[in-house]
């Protein structure tokens, strides 16, 4: 991995392109991201189309590959192009060999499976082509679908910290998982 060089995330699954937002996003991103169950677990509250245009404009300005950056992705339908979430991921500061991800579908487009292919395909880019060694996802201890699709994949738990973040009025508790690049050659066998 050159960490020195913008690297274009286009990841392509079966049914799911994992591209860049882009302005045009904007009314399917407000969708989805002004619903307060969407927003019930993650580090976000509910934006308004505004705020979620700003989001896409400010993104734009980031590549994947810059450590300590969080980079949002869009998560579109592969045969439309419509977005159905988005996904980001964040290369540690001072260790980019080791990843951070985290995942957001549309309540419209959930229970079909997406999740899971987004994560697939992205620790496939990850550790595949980018070649990381460690990719981390922490997770609120009460987001009980987000918990048993990550072990479902095969992340491992590796720590509880309680009551560690203040969010939405209130301390909240999270679980970190994580999976490391020979744990996924070995689920690809």
């Amino acid at each position: 991995m050159n960490i020195n060089s913008k690297t274009t995330m286009n990841i392509q699954t079966e049914r799911l392109l994992i591209r860049p937002l882009v302005v045009t996003d904007a009314h399917n991103f407000h969708v989805y991201r002004s619903n307060q169950e969407v927003t019930q677990y993650q580090g976000f509250d509910v934006m308004t189309l505004e705020e979620c245009t700003a989001f896409i404009n400010d993104n734009a300005e980031k590549s994947y590959g810059k450590p300590g950056e969080w980079v949002q992705f869009a998560i579109a339908n592969k045969t439309t192009n419509e977005l159905i979430g988005d996904c980001a991921v964040k290369l540690d500061s001072y260790d980019p060999r080791i990843g951070e991800i985290g995942i957001t579908i549309s309540h419209l487009e959930q229970k079909k499976g997406y999740a899971k292919e987004t994560l697939l395909g992205l620790l496939k880019f990850l550790f595949d082509q980018e070649n990381l060694h460690r990719v981390v996802e922490i997770v609120d201890a009460e987001n009980d679908a987000s918990i048993a699709l990550l072990k479902s994949i095969g992340f491992r738990h590796e720590g509880h910290f309680i009551e560690n973040i203040f969010f939405k009025g209130k301390w909240g508790s999270e679980f970190q998982y994580a999976m490391l690049q020979r744990e996924w050659n070995a689920l690809k066998r």
